[in-house]
C-alpha cells in the first residue's frame, strides 16, 4: 500500500494513523443533560460494553451509575421526564426500527417497557411544563400506518385513547397536553392542517401546503399560555422564517429569517415557551439571541468556547444549562452553565482518547453547478499536505466523495468522525449539498424533483470536476461512498458514468426504485404521496419507466470499477433485497463484487462492532483502488457479526 501523505510533493512525513476504534467505538459519554429540577445529571456511557444511560447527583458526578443495562444494542437516546422523577429511552430490536418506549424509575432504578406492543413504532407527540406526570405518545399498533395518539401516565403506566390518527401525518398539541392541531397528506403533495377542539379534528383545513414547501413548513409548537403558535414557514417566501402567529386574531409577524438558510432550531423559554435565540445555517451554524435575556449568556459562551456551542437541556428554573460544544478540529465536549454566577465546568469530553491525534479542519466551500445553483459543501484535506491550514493542497490527491442520505437531509459544519478518518489515510474528503439537500431554502429542494440519477447526480459529477480543476483531486483515483440515498448515489455513480470513480462504496442503498417504493414502511404511509412526485410516480407509465430508467439495477452490466456493499438485513427502509438484488445482477454478468451482510442491523449499523469492521473492510477496499494507508484489521472481523461475501469476474 502507498503512503500518499508523503507524496513526491513534499517531505513531511505521514502522520501517525488514527485507529479506528478511536473514532468509531463507542464514546466515553455522550447526551449529557440535567434534569428539570436540576438534582441530576445523565449522559449515555459504556456499560459492559454496550451504551447504557447513566446517572448522578448533581454535585456528586463520582458517584455515577448505570440506571440501564442493555447488552446488545446501544441506547442512543433519551429525554427526562417533566417531572424527573424518570428517564425515559426508546429501543428497538436488531435495527428494525419498531421503536418502543422504556422508563427508568431515578429513585428504584426499575426499568420497565411504557408501549409492550409488537411491530410498533411509538412517538412522542405532547410532554407539558404544567402537567409532570404525563405525555402524549402515537402508537401504530392498531395500524401499522397510522398512530393514534394516547396520554400515558409515566407513574402508572396506564395509557389512554385520545384520538385515532387514521389518515393523519402528525398532530400538535398545548402545554394543557390538549390536541390542538392535525396535520393530513393532500394530493398537491403538501400538507393540509386542522383544527382540533374538544379531540375531534374539525372538518375544513385552516391552512395548506402544496409540494413546493411541504418540507420547509410546519407548526412549531405553542407557547405555555397557548396564546402563540410558532411556524417555520416559507410559504410566500424561499428560505424558512420563524413566523408567530397570535391563536386569537391570526397574525402573523416574522421572528427571524435568513436570505441564504431556513431557520433550523430555537431555544424557548422553558417556562413560558417563548423564543429566545434561532439557529441558521448555510455554511457554517449561527445562533442569534432574539431575547435580551440570553443574548449575554450566549455571547459569554461563544466568547468562551471555540466551535458550535448548543444548549443541550435547561432546569425549570432556568439557572442551569448543559452545552455541547463542537470544535470541529475534535470531538465535542459537555458543559455544565451556571447562570448566575456565569461559571463552565467541564463535565466530559466525548472522544478523550482522540486528545492528540493528527486531527485536521473541515474547510467550507462553495461548487457552482453545471446550472449556477451554489453547492455548500465541505473539504478535509490529509494532515500536513496543505500549507498554514490553506483549503487546497500543495498536490493533488486521491480522494472520496462522501455522500450523505436523505435525500432530503444535509452535511454540516461540524466534527465528522468519517472526515478525520479517511483523511488520515491520506485522502482528500468532499462532501456536498447537492440539489434535493435541506436547509437552504424550498427552490434548493424542488430543483431535484424527478432528478435522482439526472440532476443530482450532475451535482457530484460537477463537484468532482471542480476538485480536479482545483488541483485537489486525482482526476483517476476518486471514490464515491455514502449511505442510504448516498448508497443509491455511489450505485448511480459506477453505473451512470462508469469510468468517472475508481471505485465506489455503497452502504444501505438502493439500486431499485420501484420495489424501493413498494416496500417503505406502513407508518411512511403519510409521506407517499411527496415520494411520487418528488422521485417518479409508479401508479402510471411515465412514472414507473422513470423509476427504472433511474434505478442502477437495470445499468449493472455497466459497472466496470470495485464495488463494495453493506447492508442490514432488517433494514426497513431499504431492504436487504436492494443489496441483494444487484449483488445478483453483477454476479450473474461475471463483475466482481464484494458483499457485507450485517444479520443483526438496519439502516446502518449501530453496534459499534460491526461499524468498525465494515470500516476496517472498507479501508482495505480504498486503499487497493486509491493507494492509500490501512490499519490491520487483525480480529476487528471477528468481533462482528458481518457475513462477508466476496466474487471474482
Amino acid at each position: 500500500m502507498t503512503d500518499i501523505a508523503s507524496g513526491p510533493a513534499t517531505d513531511r512525513p505521514a502522520p501517525p494513523l488514527i485507529e479506528r476504534a478511536k473514532l468509531f467505538g463507542n464514546p466515553s459519554r455522550s447526551g449529557g443533560r440535567i434534569s428539570p429540577d436540576g438534582r441530576w445529571l445523565s449522559w449515555i456511557a459504556p456499560h459492559q460494553g454496550v451504551m447504557n444511560i447513566w446517572l448522578a447527583p448533581i454535585d456528586a458526578l463520582s458517584d455515577a451509575i448505570a440506571v440501564t443495562h442493555e447488552t446488545v444494542r446501544p441506547i442512543r437516546e433519551y429525554i427526562w421526564a417533566p417531572d424527573s422523577r424518570s428517564l425515559l429511552f426508546v429501543q428497538d430490536k436488531s435495527g428494525d426500527e419498531n421503536f418502543l418506549l422504556y422508563g427508568v424509575d431515578v429513585a428504584t432504578r426499575h426499568e420497565r417497557c411504557l408501549t409492550p406492543f409488537e411491530n410498533t413504532v411509538v412517538q412522542i407527540i405532547g410532554t407539558s411544563v404544567a402537567i409532570k406526570d404525563r405525555i402524549l405518545v402515537g402508537l401504530n399498533n392498531r395500524d401499522p400506518h397510522w398512530h393514534d395518539i394516547h396520554s400515558l401516565d409515566l407513574n402508572s403506566g396506564a395509557l389512554t385513547e385520545v384520538l385515532r390518527g387514521d389518515g393523519f401525518a402528525g398532530f400538535l398539541a398545548d402545554d394543557n397536553l390538549t390536541l390542538r392541531m392535525a396535520l393530513s397528506p393532500n394530493v398537491a403533495g403538501g400538507y393540509d392542517f386542522f383544527r382540533i377542539l374538544d379531540n375531534a379534528v374539525e372538518p375544513e383545513a385552516f391552512a395548506t401546503t402544496t409540494l413546493d414547501d411541504a418540507l420547509t413548513t410546519q407548526p412549531a409548537g405553542f407557547t405555555v399560555d397557548g396564546t402563540t403558535l410558532y411556524w417555520i414557514d416559507s410559504r410566500g417566501r424561499n428560505t424558512a422564517a420563524l413566523i408567530a402567529q397570535d391563536v386569537a386574531t391570526g397574525e402573523t409577524s416574522i421572528v427571524a429569517q435568513d436570505d441564504r438558510a431556513d431557520i433550523g432550531a430555537v431555544l424557548a423559554n422553558p417556562k413560558t415557551g417563548r423564543v429566545e435565540a434561532y439557529s441558521a445555517t448555510y455554511l457554517t451554524p449561527e445562533w442569534i439571541a432574539v431575547d435580551p435575556a440570553v443574548a449575554d449568556d450566549l455571547a459569554f459562551l461563544h466568547d468562551q468556547l471555540d466551535g458550535t456551542v448548543t444548549v443541550t437541556s435547561r432546569t425549570d428554573a432556568d439557572d442551569k444549562w448543559t452545552i455541547s460544544n463542537d470544535p470541529v478540529t475534535g470531538p465535542p465536549v459537555a458543559w455544565l452553565y451556571d447562570r448566575g454566577g456565569r461559571q463552565l465546568t467541564r463535565l466530559y469530553d466525548t472522544r478523550p482518547e482522540l486528545a492528540g491525534a493528527p486531527l485536521v479542519p473541515m474547510h467550507p466551500v462553495e461548487i457552482a453547478a453545471r446550472d449556477g445553483l451554489v453547492l455548500p459543501s465541505y473539504l478535509t484535506l490529509p494532515h500536513g499536505t496543505a500549507s498554514a491550514g490553506a483549503a487546497r493542497p500543495d498536490h493533488t490527491l486521491p480522494m472520496v466523495l462522501l455522500v450523505h442520505g436523505g435525500p432530503w437531509a444535509r452535511d454540516n459544519f461540524a466534527f465528522n468522525a468519517y472526515h478525520q478518518w479517511l483523511a488520515n489515510r491520506g485522502y482528500a474528503v468532499l462532501s456536498v449539498n447537492f440539489r434535493g439537500s435541506t436547509g437552504f431554502g424550498k427552490a434548493f429542494i424542488s430543483a431535484a424533483d424527478l432528478q435522482w440519477g439526472a440532476a443530482m447526480h450532475d451535482d457530484l459529477v460537477d463537484a468532482v470536476r471542480w476538485a480536479v480543476d482545483e488541483g485537489i483531486a486525482q482526476p483517476e483515483k476518486v471514490a464515491i461512498m455514502g449511505g442510504s440515498y448516498g448508497g443509491y448515489a455511489t450505485l448511480v455513480g459506477l453505473t451512470f458514468t462508469p469510468e468517472l470513480f475508481a471505485c465506489g462504496v455503497d452502504i444501505v442503498g438502493p439500486s431499485n426504485l420501484e420495489t424501493l417504493l413498494e416496500t417503505i414502511p406502513p407508518y411512511w404511509e403519510a409521506a407517499r404521496e411527496q415520494f411520487h412526485q418528488r422521485m417518479g410516480d409508479p401508479r402510471h407509465a411515465e412514472g414507473l419507466q422513470m423509476l427504472k430508467d433511474r434505478s442502477p439495477l437495470y445499468k449493472a452490466d455497466r459497472i466496470i470499477r470495485p464495488l463494495l456493499i453493506g447492508q442490514g438485513a432488517n433494514d426497513p427502509r431499504v431492504n436487504q433485497a436492494e443489496s441483494d438484488q444487484i449483488v445478483g445482477a453483477m454476479r450473474a454478468k461475471g463483475i466482481p463484487v464484494t458483499y457485507v451482510l450485517f444479520p443483526d442491523e438496519g439502516h446502518g449499523f449501530a453496534r459499534p462492532e460491526n461499524n468498525i469492521a465494515f470500516n476496517a473492510i472498507a479501508e482495505d477496499f480504498l486503499a487497493t483502488c486509491l493507494g492509500g494507508r490501512a490499519e490491520p484489521a487483525d480480529d476487528t472481523l471477528a468481533a462482528s457479526s458481518a457475513i462477508v461475501s466476496q466474487s471474482a469476474g
